[in-house]
């Protein structure tokens, strides 16, 4: 029988009038890798927080590490007993190198007012050797890749001693391929029987890394799972009490083309790409990571104006050089990265949602409008169905799906022809992304065209139309994305 590392017993936890946790019961054995899965509001933040020593549990709630109880479980003694926590902004230092922020740890416990550069260098490339990977020591951690920065953060954990690693989320921003090489780490993680607490709700990911999945449900243990016996239809069902099922778009009938592009290129990005988007229709663009798929959205949107070929909107020959060009020709972009591209964080739901309209909302003597601009606000959050406490709540208060729709919003209200997403449903939870998905169905069938950059072979196949696969920043196939099967997509995507 293993040997458990962490267990947890009756943990329950209130803020205020809120339960977080309701009798939650948790471990995780010696070199086991774990999945934590749930919805936004799940609990899991709280139950990885009282794991680290940031919150404890209510009275009645018990800790155990390696047997013994801990009855005051702090920060420094979680750090203590080998516990490290990787959250999705990696807290790293972004102007030190990649041996300074591994080494770091072990620089603060020795005291040393000096770094020692030869001695710091030797202690990052040793513990890197430990996983198998290997970056430049010396390169600044800003010019690193969000992979390379998720390595040099576990480096940093196993550096520290660390006997316990909890990932939160840690591939939502990665390719497919950088997810491949993350489970091989983890994978190296357990060979030397160092656990690893891995929050997902990606079936796949599960299945390729996790021996057993530990499901919250408003603050409730829903139970503990082999991830061999799970599906995604059955995950989804735990997670949320619901049932999802979709049926496959058909394929596109319409000949009402909106957006055309004749042979675009762009040096280094994509070459020759023709393609057709018709009114209504919703248009999936998949490969993988460096494929030119953003690249050529980007375009689309003038923000990387091509080097040569055409684009046509509703016939027309249009030259997009900037963004403004691009809304003036009724295109929309939706980008990956909301939290730095789409949305100013702090401010609140209302000015984040009337940014591209804001000359629509002056009043007569050129001012911004109160009662323009909430009219505005309102109409978007009643029709995409935002939760919030109010309009005036900042963005950075919102779950990620929320945020998304907040995003969404704003780019609908400049009235668009033509809505491009890239990678609509990253970062967000089950539920959230059926919302999602939900949508951008409505949006076809008003009529705006959509494009849709994905890396999930599920949301192409069952969520457009017609996908395109891009490689090498080439198209190299268009299909009825009805007729194919995730595997059959994937096989595509990386038979290049």
């Amino acid at each position: 029988m293993a040997e458990k590392l962490l267990e947890m017993r009756n943990i329950t936890k209130r803020f205020g009038g809120v339960l977080a946790l309701d009798s939650v019961d948790f471990e995780i054995e010696k070199g086991e890798v774990h999945c934590l899965v749930g919805e936004n509001g799940s609990g899991k933040s709280t139950l990885i927080k009282i794991i680290s020593g940031i919150h404890s549990p209510d009275p009645g709630g018990e800790i155990y590490v390696d047997g013994r109880r801990i009855s005051h479980q702090k920060s420094s003694n979680s750090v203590r007993e080998g516990i490290q926590v990787i959250y999705q902004d990696l807290s790293l230092f972004p102007n030190l190198t990649v041996a300074e922020n591994i080494a770091i740890s072990s620089r603060v416990e020795a005291r040393s007012r000096l770094m020692k550069w030869e001695e710091t260098e030797e202690e990052a490339m040793k513990t890197m050797e430990k996983i198998g990977v290997s970056l430049d020591s010396w390169r600044e951690v800003s010019d690193l890749s969000i992979a390379e920065r998720q390595v040099v953060a576990i480096c940093r954990a196993i550096n520290a001693k660390a006997r316990l690693v909890i990932m939160d989320e840690p591939t939502a921003s990665l390719s497919k391929k950088e997810v491949h090489s993350l489970i091989r780490v983890i994978n190296e993680l357990q060979n030397r029987e160092i656990s690893t607490i891995f929050v997902s709700h990606k079936l796949d990911e599960i299945m390729a890394v996790a021996q057993r999945v530990t499901v919250l449900r408003d603050g409730k243990k829903v139970g503990v799972f082999d991830a061999s016996e799970l599906t995604q239809q059955k995950l989804s069902f735990l997670m949320t009490g619901k049932e999802f099922e979709y049926t496959k778009l058909p394929p596109y009938l319409g000949d009402v083309v909106v957006i055309e592009v004749r042979k675009l290129s762009r040096r280094d990005n994509y070459k020759e790409i023709d393609l057709k988007v018709h009114k209504g229709e919703i248009v999936s663009i998949t490969g993988l990571m460096g494929s030119g798929r953003t690249e050529f959205a980007l375009s689309l949107f003038g923000m990387n104006p091509p080097d040569k070929g055409e684009i046509f909107v509703d016939g027309k020959k249009i030259n997009l050089v900037s963004a403004v060009d691009a809304m003036r020709a009724g295109i929309a972009y939706v980008p990956e990265d909301r939290l730095q591209h789409g949305l100013v964080m702090e401010q609140p739901v209302s000015k984040n949602i009337v940014l591209t309209v804001l000359k629509r909302i002056l009043s007569r003597i050129r001012l911004l409008s109160k009662v323009k601009e909430r009219t505005e606000v309102k109409r978007w959050v009643e029709e995409l169905s935002i939760k919030i406490p109010s309009v005036d709540a900042p963005v950075n208060t919102l779950s990620g799906g929320n945020q998304q729709r907040v995003v969404i919003a704003k780019w609908l209200a400049i009235n668009p022809k033509v809505l491009i997403l890239d990678s609509p449903t990253v970062g967000i939870d089950v539920a959230a992304k059926d919302s999602i998905y939900k949508i951008i169905r409505e949006l076809a069938a008003k009529g705006i065209s959509i494009i849709m950059i994905t890396d999930e072979a599920e949301e192409a196949i069952y969520h457009s139309n017609t996908t395109y696969i891009m490689s090498a920043g080439r198209i190299i196939g268009r299909y009825n994305s009805s007729e194919l099967t995730e595997k059959e997509l994937y096989e595509k995507i990386n038979e290049v």
